[in-house]
């Protein structure tokens, strides 16, 4: 069975998926984090001088809601996004520093003489202490984690659906 050239291509732009070429940066050497350079939000309409036209009414009054609802909503998962990885960067940083920082005091305080069998049994408590203090933060930041993530699913749902409304009813 044949369907109308018509129907096929509504068919089709219900299947068609927007690009995105997200880029993804080398690793960071502190936070061994690689950082994500997001590219899929459109940029908005440029007010030019044709928008700027003296009018009775609000021009903003007549102007598709649901298209600017969309945007507002990319915008928002974006910067929510951005958020987020901010958060990551920002935690692990921090956590690595303070790694680096702690485990290098207790390689300094052993002598100078130490084999390397006494290095490993030093480093092997210290990492055992390091997870027994880190617990709560880890657990912590891991629950924020969580939570903002999630919320970050529900938006991009909720501008999937946006789209897909917009594809639909125009």
């Amino acid at each position: 069975m044949q369907l109308p050239s018509g129907c096929r291509q509504f068919i089709r732009t219900l299947h068609v998926s927007a690009r995105r070429q997200h880029l993804v940066g080398p690793n960071d050497p502190i936070s061994n984090l690689r950082p994500i350079i997001y590219t899929d939000i459109q940029t908005p309409p440029k007010a030019g001088p044709e928008s700027k036209v003296n009018h009775p009414y609000s021009l903003e009054e007549f102007s598709d809601t649901s298209s600017s609802n969309l945007h507002a909503l990319e915008l928002e998962f974006k910067l929510k996004r951005e958020e987020l990885d901010a958060l990551n960067h920002k935690y692990w940083t921090e956590s690595n520093e303070r790694f680096e920082a702690a485990k290098a005091s207790v390689l300094s305080s052993l002598p100078p003489s130490a084999t390397s069998e006494t290095r490993e049994h030093a480093l092997s408590e210290f990492y055992g202490m390091w997870v027994v203090q880190e617990r709560e933060r880890q657990e912590e930041y891991s629950n924020q984690w969580r939570r903002r993530n999630f919320e970050n699913i529900v938006l991009a749902a909720r501008v999937e659906y946006e789209r897909l409304k917009r594809r639909i009813f125009g």
